[in-house]
């Protein structure tokens, strides 16, 4: 097939549009196009709002056109992704794998379609009794510390926006791999071609289900609602764990943890394995009504156009970070909390994004000289804030207009835009959550990114606390081969401090099934 780039469309085009003017740039009859297939699809609207595309074509006449040397037309390259079986060494015990999370599950995938029999230990619930015990809690305010937005079947993103974008070069095809596992298992396929893909929590939950099906069905098993509680180390190498069900001997141990997973990183630490801090960044979400941010971003409204989104960066004059983090289009803000007395929120969006609302995170960075060097500082300061925040709101999310949050007065009624929350809130003063350099430099990250998007500082935007759990506060050491200091040990993923969001952590945990595959032979399955 020949590759199309830089088919620029209008907004309101058909699919029969698109093959005219492929045609046209490819200087042949429209008859003589046997087939189109869309490779990208974006929205330009910096000058004239259109879809800019590109384009796969068959046609018979592939070599003529590719000797005419047109520009933006070339071959359409091998993007399938492939991975041998090299291994040489036999595995004593069938490897487990901690955590259901994107990690750990397209690592399992590939094992399991691999023939090496994964098990997965997941401490939360399987997707469909999970949902119900969430819902539970929003509803009723009634947390299991096992089983919510944090940990369960699918992990994290699970309860989110599903954003499939990242800026990794490809080069082995790994993302597309991810992107069409995914569209097999249930996703829609325009996610194999938009420029920000996404699923949406509503759909990727049954795709999740069905991947958990496809790795059963090739030997890997799910061991739901087990939680990881010690290891065995024996010359320097993994050769059990315990969970709080039973005793299991492991050659590998692959660690999906999550960036939540804090009683596990203390049992870790305990074990002498090499944890280190590392920044991450701390704040609030913020509603705005999703039409204003389509007005400014478009400079029109559309019924055609997919709800807009915004990428917001400063830097405060005390020379720290502030950006727009997960936004989220016509979707909810969360309580995502996982431990008793502390309060953390996040976004979600269905696959629509049809909610009346865009939120998004806006965070503050912050380094372990702000909260300590030692490895679970981090945490400490999480911790802490968020016990706050719990109290602040008694156990509810606290919420403050952004006129009161500047001139730090406690919220009594809401304006003109809707709060659209999953989980009770409360009116209080977010002033007396952080520590004064974040309120300063949420302040001025806030007013200046009314420069760039009018309306964004309006007195009425909805702010929510404490928007905590961007990403994890610690880096779990590990080698060129993925390998910890404790031989057999695996750190992958965001909690393990090398991913962030769903498509990084899936690409990490790819990789890691490489390595293993490379190294040793597949289990033969009885």
């Amino acid at each position: 097939m020949i590759r199309i780039k830089q088919i620029k469309m209008p907004i309101n085009h058909t699919k029969d549009d698109i093959k005219t003017k492929v045609a046209k740039k490819l200087k042949i009859d429209i008859k003589d196009i046997e087939k189109i297939k869309i490779s990208k699809k974006s929205i330009d609207a910096r000058k004239e709002l259109n879809y800019v595309y590109e384009i796969d074509a068959k046609t018979k006449k592939e070599k003529q056109i590719l000797k005419k040397n047109i520009k933006d037309v070339s071959r359409t390259p091998n993007e399938k992704y492939t991975l041998k079986i090299k291994g040489k060494e036999k595995l004593k015990n069938r490897p487990i794998i901690i955590g259901s999370g994107p990690a750990g599950l397209f690592a399992a995938y590939l094992l399991a379609k691999k023939g090496y029999n994964p098990v997965i230990i997941e401490r939360g619930q399987k997707i469909e009794k999970r949902v119900k015990t969430v819902e539970n809690f929003w509803k009723n305010g009634i947390l299991d510390e096992n089983t919510n937005v944090q940990f369960g079947e699918g992990g994290a993103g699970t309860f989110s926006d599903g954003k499939l974008n990242t800026s990794v070069k490809d080069k082995h095809n790994r993302k597309k791999y991810v992107l069409e596992t995914f569209v097999k298992h249930g996703a829609p396929e325009e996610i194999l071609y938009l420029n920000k893909p996404h699923i949406g929590t509503d759909l990727l939950r049954n795709t999740i289900i069905n991947m958990r099906k496809e790795i059963i069905k090739h030997g890997g098993t799910f061991k739901f609602e087990t939680c990881l509680k010690d290891i065995t180390v024996e010359n320097g190498k993994i050769t059990q764990i315990k969970t709080n069900k039973e005793t299991i001997n492991t050659d590998i141990l692959i660690l999906a943890i999550g960036h939540s997973s804090r009683d596990t990183l203390e049992m870790l630490l305990k074990q002498n394995i090499i944890i280190k801090p590392k920044p991450f960044a701390i704040g609030i979400r913020i509603q705005h009504k999703q039409s204003m941010i389509n007005k400014n971003q478009y400079k029109k409204t559309d019924k055609l156009l997919p709800p807009a989104s915004y990428k917001l960066t400063y830097k405060s004059k005390d020379n720290r970070g502030v950006y727009s983090f997960c936004m989220c289009p016509g979707g909810f803000v969360v309580n995502s909390s996982s431990e008793k007395e502390m309060l953390c929120i996040n976004g979600m969006s269905n696959h629509k994004r049809d909610e009346e609302n865009a939120n998004s995170a806006i965070i503050v960075t912050i380094s372990p000289d702000d909260f300590g060097n030692k490895p679970l500082d981090g945490i400490k300061y999480q911790r802490k804030l968020e016990s706050i925040t719990y109290q602040k709101g008694k156990g509810k999310i606290p919420v403050q207009l952004l006129k009161d949050f500047l001139n730090k007065e406690k919220t009594k009624e809401i304006g003109n835009i809707n709060p659209i929350f999953k989980g009770k809130y409360a009116f209080s003063d977010l002033n007396e959550i952080f520590p004064p350099y974040i309120s300063k430099s949420l302040k001025e990250g806030i007013l200046y990114f009314d420069k760039k998007i009018k309306g964004f500082a309006s007195d009425d935007a909805i702010l929510a606390a404490i928007e905590s759990r961007t990403s994890s506060p610690i880096r779990i050491e590990r080698d060129k081969n993925f390998e910890s200091n404790i031989k057999g040990i695996y750190p992958i993923g965001e909690g393990a401090g090398y991913a962030g969001g769903i498509m990084t952590s899936a690409i990490d945990g790819i990789k890691l099934a490489e390595l293993i595959v490379q190294k040793y032979k597949p289990i033969k399955t009885k």
